[in-house]
């Protein structure tokens, strides 16, 4: 996993606006989505949110440190709304 490649499209994804920041904001959201990314040390309110986006056709990662990789604190969950971009994502942490 290069840290510095996922950084810098994360920083490319917030600038553009593609990316959901927060349980709540997500929740509400009922536009496309194309990826959603949560902390590994996600409390109860966050994980219910992740069981929401369960049965879609959404990708779900679990990652250590996302507020770090984000550069948001105390970030516990994202959702990128570009398609190119979740991809990108996905092949790198994978």
């Amino acid at each position: 996993m290069n840290i510095d490649k996922i950084k810098g499209y994360f920083n490319i994804s917030k600038k553009a606006g593609y990316v959901i920041i927060g349980g709540e904001k997500l929740e509400k959201y009922n536009k496309k989505l194309y990826l959603i990314i949560y902390d590994a040390s996600a409390q109860k309110n966050t994980l219910k949110v992740v069981e929401k986006f369960k049965d879609s056709n959404i990708k779900i990662i679990k990652l250590e440190n996302l507020e770090k990789l984000i550069n948001i604190n105390n970030c516990k969950i994202i959702g990128i709304k570009n398609k190119n971009l979740s991809d990108i994502i996905i092949n790198l942490i994978n």
